[in-house]
């Protein structure tokens, strides 16, 4: 169970620690709502969290300076 819960917190996009950072929140308290709320709601936060990567990680893809189109204009 621990090699699980290692794997998931180091290959999770890190869209739970961005967010605790943002709010000063433990990144755990967050992934723990999240896990509750998707048992609850039976799965439709992982579309909201799957969103959240993607925006994070073009936001962080776009923010580079050799990747950032807008740098050659």
């Amino acid at each position: 169970m621990n090699r699980l819960k290692n794997f998931v917190e180091w290959n999770a996009f890190g869209v739970c620690s961005s967010i605790g950072d943002r709010l000063h929140i433990s990144p755990c308290r967050i992934r723990q709502y999240f896990i509750y709320s998707s048992v609850l709601t039976m799965g439709s936060p992982i579309i909201v969290y799957m969103v959240l990567a993607f925006w994070k990680n073009m936001k962080n893809y776009i923010s580079s300076s050799k990747r950032n189109p807008w740098y050659y204009l």
